[in-house]
């Protein structure tokens, strides 16, 4: 738990001074470890890309196990800071309790919750619905009750502007933030002054989502922080490049039988980055009856 402490407070202290955080989205084990060694400096386990990754859309179809599994095995493989996505909370604000602890139990550095009904549906998809803003507020509240390190930080998402509009968008966060979460994230604004407005009219640190979905602007790190964000997650952008990527291979295996070099890994780069040489080296360790 150490670690993850750390990895807490560095991404507290991060959201909290001037520069942005940037955190590629991941699903499993080793897309966390590509990211980490291409030198990211946080991660953002995206429950979308978890979905899919199992072969299923992104309609809250995944049990609180099933993503708690992927989450553990994404904060084991890396030593740096995780936002982990917990939907709705898998329930009321009971529920809430619950997942706030295995999660944080996990060792993710931040979560958010969303106000979505349960079932929810991607943020960028069409026809979400919402619980009440009151409801929701209470989630907050319970999350907060259940965090055992103060350092969790505990994001709160609104969908209300596809939902319901700006305005609407706007009131929720800023009760969210008077319930106690420590940022807000507000789920496909649809243009540069909606973002203009959003960090003039939320005091709290901001979230933003840089997705492909056509909603939201695509801005760089920095034009995001220059508008007043704290945070960017990219939630899809190392699996549409794993999905093309595999596309092309297989394209080239039905063709020619074989996969060209330059499409591939070597053995070598992938046995690198699973750390073959430091399991092997501890085995003999072990085997030598060798203490650390």
């Amino acid at each position: 738990m150490p670690e993850q402490s750390t990895s807490r407070t560095v991404f507290r202290r991060r959201i909290a001074g001037g520069e942005i955080v940037v955190a590629v989205g991941v699903y499993d084990g080793l897309s966390a470890r590509l990211a980490e060694d291409a030198g990211f400096d946080a991660l953002y386990a995206s429950g979308g890309a978890i979905a899919r990754s199992t072969g299923v859309p992104d309609l809250g179809l995944l049990s609180l196990d099933e993503m708690l599994g992927r989450i553990r095995q994404i904060v084991q493989a890396v030593r740096i800071p995780v936002i982990a996505d917990a939907d709705t909370g898998y329930g009321n604000a009971l529920n809430v309790r619950r997942t706030v602890r295995l999660y944080e139990e996990a060792g993710v550095a931040a979560l958010h919750l969303e106000d979505q009904v349960t079932p929810k549906r991607c943020g960028h998809y069409e026809g979400q619905e919402l619980i009440s803003a009151e409801e929701m507020a209470g989630k907050v509240r319970a999350a907060v009750e259940a965090r055992g390190d103060p350092d969790l930080v505990l994001i709160a998402r609104t969908d209300a502007r596809a939902a319901e509009g700006l305005e609407e968008a706007i009131r929720r966060g800023r009760l969210y933030a008077a319930a106690g979460a420590d940022m807000i994230f507000v789920e496909a604004p649809r243009s540069i002054g909606e973002l203009q407005i959003i960090v003039q009219q939320i005091s709290a640190p901001l979230l933003y989502n840089l997705t492909y979905s056509g909603k939201s602007p695509l801005l760089p790190p920095a034009a995001l922080a220059a508008l007043g964000f704290r945070a960017v997650i990219y939630p899809a952008d190392l699996q549409l490049g794993a999905i093309r990527g595999m596309q092309r291979v297989l394209e080239a295996l039905r063709r020619d039988g074989i996969t060209p070099e330059s499409a591939r890994a070597s053995f070598q780069e992938r046995d690198r980055l699973v750390r073959l040489e430091e399991f092997l080296a501890l085995g003999d360790r072990y085997r030598r009856g060798e203490s650390s």
